[in-house]
């Protein structure tokens, strides 16, 4: 029998006693996330709808592209391109962080291409360095005839 809508009656809150304490908000959070990857969940309409899978953004496809380039029959394991996805994200992050401290030197709120530069010639030792500047000079320079 359903409840009339128009019931004046209160509900009375429901007893705690005898129940397990209340979970912690890590333990909430991992409940939520594992939530999220359940195939689907239903709308307000009643309908089942399909759940988006949570995107990841990885730099796997560009690496892919490289490796083609360079050596087109050879393949790559899902985890060498995990370790090759960490190192990218990692020298990226070195680079941006040096970079920025460089721009505070300097009190400047924008980092620039020479910022960058210097950067690399910071982190990157010798001939890696050599050959990193090199590429960047080359990329901007045909990234700004493409632009005029």
């Amino acid at each position: 029998m359903a409840p009339k809508p128009n019931s004046t009656a209160s509900k009375a809150p429901a007893s705690t006693a005898g129940k397990a304490p209340a979970k912690t908000e890590g333990a909430k959070a991992a409940k939520k996330t594992a939530s999220k990857s359940k195939a689907a969940t239903t709308g307000a309409d009643g309908e089942k709808k399909k759940r988006k899978k949570a995107r990841k953004e990885t730099y796997s496809s560009y690496i892919y592209k490289v490796l083609r380039q360079v050596h087109p029959d050879t393949g790559i394991s899902n985890k060498a391109m995990a370790i090759l996805n960490s190192f990218v994200n990692d020298i990226f992050d070195r680079i941006a962080t040096e970079a920025s401290k460089l721009a505070k030197y300097s009190k400047k709120s924008t980092i620039s291409s020479r910022e960058i530069q210097t950067s690399v010639r910071l982190i990157l030792p010798g001939e890696l360095a050599k050959h990193a500047i090199s590429e960047g000079t080359k990329s901007v320079t045909k990234f700004s005839a493409g632009t005029k």
